[in-house]
């Protein structure tokens, strides 16, 4: 068991987010099992977390930063705990996605991560690793209050039709799943496009990618394979899978038509069924 005198706050985000809790409930004079009534949660998970052994949510920062009168401080730390929770191969990416003005993606076997749902990220997560499973995607979501920001970036997908009809996580996840897409139906900011079976071969056969763009960097091409990612800033590339991604948004069906097929599918597939 970690000893919470011997914490150590440079020794990453989550011990530096446990230093600052306890030091913010010491001030206000409170015990772990006070502060936990207020904020309810259990005085534990409140100890848990001050060592650094258990994750802070989102919401438990915000009920503390109210209780502590730390003025947003746990809520704003809470954001770099969770980015630093990510496999480090994919810090990069998340940073990328922080900072991007548009992201623009191809899926060909699932929906990004930025738009899953908490069932659909949970089910492709613990497809073979179990371990650690609610932190993990607490940590995977944790990357789509980028959405939240005053500006959030413009956000395209083109997703494979394919994608619709892989059953991730049974037909309860799925339909819940796809319903989600069609919530942002009406938010110009975030476009789902799908690519159908009829586009035949197309620009994307190779595989998934994302391409990212800035204020005034340059944009970023991010491919990604087992365990793995592969961000580059080559102008080549870069032109190549501009070009890529122009041609798959116009063999893609319209946003209109894209809703038209998710809701059909939806039901079709996913809907209630009579015995």
């Amino acid at each position: 068991m970690t000893n919470i005198h011997a914490l150590d706050p440079g020794a990453s985000p989550l011990d530096y987010y446990g230093y600052e809790l306890r030091r913010y409930r010491e001030a206000a004079e409170l015990t772990q099992r006070q502060l936990g009534d207020i904020v309810n949660y259990t005085g534990s998970m409140v100890g848990q977390i001050e060592t650094a052994r258990k994750l802070p949510t989102q919401d438990f920062s915000e009920r503390a930063d109210a209780a502590l009168g730390t003025g947003g401080a746990l809520s704003r730390l809470v954001e770099l705990v969770m980015r630093s929770q990510l496999p480090a191969w994919f810090q990069q990416v998340a940073e990328l996605e922080a900072r991007a003005v548009e992201i623009c993606t191809f899926q060909a076997t699932m929906v990004h991560g930025l738009l899953q749902t908490h069932a659909y990220a949970r089910a492709t997560l613990g497809t073979l690793d179990q371990t650690d499973l609610d932190d993990r995607t607490a940590v995977r979501l944790a990357r789509q209050r980028i959405f939240e920001k005053e500006e959030p970036p413009v956000f395209w997908m083109v997703i494979s039709e394919a994608a619709l009809y892989q059953e991730i996580g049974g037909r309860e996840t799925m339909r819940g799943q796809l319903a989600h897409l069609l919530d942002f139906e009406t938010n110009p900011r975030i476009n789902v496009q799908v690519l159908p079976f009829s586009a035949g071969a197309h620009a994307g056969l190779t595989g998934s990618f994302n391409l990212y763009r800035f204020a005034s960097d340059p944009t970023i091409v991010y491919t990604e394979g087992y365990g793995s990612g592969h961000p580059t800033a080559n102008p080549d590339t870069v032109k190549d899978y501009s070009l890529r991604y122009d041609h798959l948004r116009a063999a893609a069906l319209s946003l209109k038509d894209s809703a038209e097929l998710i809701r059909r599918v939806m039901e079709d597939r996913y809907g209630e069924q009579l015995a």
